[in-house]
């Protein structure tokens, strides 16, 4: 017994050799942010004079107003009555992969800086169809004049949600706010003169730039708002669902400022805000970007103040028709890139006779969610979904933007 204690003994700095070899083994492997000096495949260094260059990488930059959303497996659908029996969103289990969104509503500020530079640099043409519509407000029996010649320039409204805009005019500022950050970003990063091969678009090889802002996933959009995150219990257990962005049944907070509403809404018929003394959602139209608690992860009004334009198509039976990992509906001119299939071939919009106005259902509908100003509490359910032409515009609906979460995997 004695022979092979000593045995042991006189191993265990060899043991622990191979342990300490094998770790550095492992710790010299590659990654995304350290790639090493020289290629694995080719044993060619990297960025010599002559050689391929690669460029520091430290992640995703950040991008302004964003919030991470970890994605997950979840079950969409309305957990609520359905009213107009469409039964348009029934319950179904989903994955959504990890993303990013803006952490409120696009505000008139914002869009008062897009016009400022379209401005510069655009046609007046252009610039005349990325304006507003003030009219959205007007009504021939209601004194909304204030609103059409106020709200959307004078300084009080800066921060309060931009409306009156289609979900055109949405992906044209996505589109805008895309180039506009990654120049930026590019600067900062001393990228100042583009290689000629790029065609003046900032490489992705270089891992300055951010993917684009677009509109999100109805989805994503669903998936964000109801943050089940916050009802995480031991491994993989949800307590509980949600009928809204935040736990229980009522509309009013059981906490701080108990009795208070938790979303801008229409209370009831002909009641905005309550009585004078006590004007308890404080609006009668819009609010401010930031009022009401956030959701748990961290994103604000996401029921109430108003609807929120997202990507997808609508179609009754959406639900049924598309993937469950990361479903969307979109049309063949969304892809930016040829396809050859009809990606609303299962649910075709000839179905619903959009030509003799016997519906509004057509390829270019879009799908709306989370509740107004101006809607009873009902909407304010992820769960729920409205539609309206791509190039219509209202004073409850208003967006916000989205984007990937590149070089991930989940």
């Amino acid at each position: 017994m004695k022979k092979f204690v000593n045995v042991a003994l006189n191993l265990t700095p060899v043991l622990a050799l191979i342990v300490m070899l094998g770790a550095c083994k492992s710790s010299s492997r590659p990654t995304a942010s350290n790639p090493g000096g020289i290629s694995k495949a080719t044993g060619l260094e990297y960025n010599d004079d002559e050689g391929f260059q690669v460029a520091d990488f430290r992640g995703q930059p950040e991008g302004p107003n964003l919030v991470y959303i970890e994605g997950g497996r979840t079950i969409l659908g309305s957990s609520e009555e359905e009213i107009y029996n469409r039964r348009d969103n029934l319950e179904r289990t989903v994955t959504v992969s990890s993303f990013y969104m803006d952490e409120t509503e696009v505000a008139n500020i914002h869009w008062l800086e897009y016009l400022y530079y379209v401005q510069l640099d655009s046609s007046r043409e252009f610039y005349q169809s990325a304006l507003p519509d003030t009219t959205v407000w007007a009504s021939d029996l209601a004194y909304n004049d204030p609103y059409v010649a106020h709200y959307f320039r004078y300084p009080g409204f800066r921060f309060f949600p931009v409306v009156g805009v289609s979900w055109e005019q949405a992906v044209d500022y996505c589109e805008w706010r895309t180039a506009t950050v990654n120049m930026k970003l590019a600067f900062d990063a001393g990228l100042e003169e583009l290689p000629e091969a790029s065609g003046g678009r900032i490489p992705l090889e270089t891992g300055v730039v951010l993917p684009d802002y677009r509109l999100p996933s109805e989805a994503e959009w669903e998936y964000a708002a109801m943050a089940l995150i916050g009802t995480q219990w031991l491994d993989e257990n949800q307590t509980h669902s949600r009928i809204y962005p935040w736990d229980g049944h009522s509309l009013r907070s059981p906490y701080k400022d108990m009795g208070n509403f938790l979303a801008n809404f229409k209370r009831g018929r002909g009641d905005y805000a309550g009585i004078a003394g006590k004007l308890n959602d404080g609006a009668m139209i819009t609010d401010y970007v930031y009022e009401y608690p956030p959701n748990d992860f961290g994103l604000y009004n996401m029921a109430g103040n108003v609807n929120e334009w997202v990507f997808d198509v609508y179609r009754p039976l959406s639900f049924q028709d598309m993937d469950d990992l990361n479903p969307v509906r979109r049309n063949k001119e969304d892809f930016g890139y040829q396809v050859t299939h009809d990606p609303n071939a299962d649910d075709p919009s000839t179905l619903y006779d959009y030509q003799f106005f016997n519906s509004l259902i057509s390829d270019k509908t879009r799908v709306y969610k989370g509740g107004s100003w101006a809607d009873v509490a009902y909407w304010l359910s992820p769960g729920t979904r409205r539609y309206l032409a791509q190039d219509s515009a209202t004073a409850t609906i208003g967006f916000r933007c989205a984007m990937i979460r590149a070089g991930s995997n989940n």
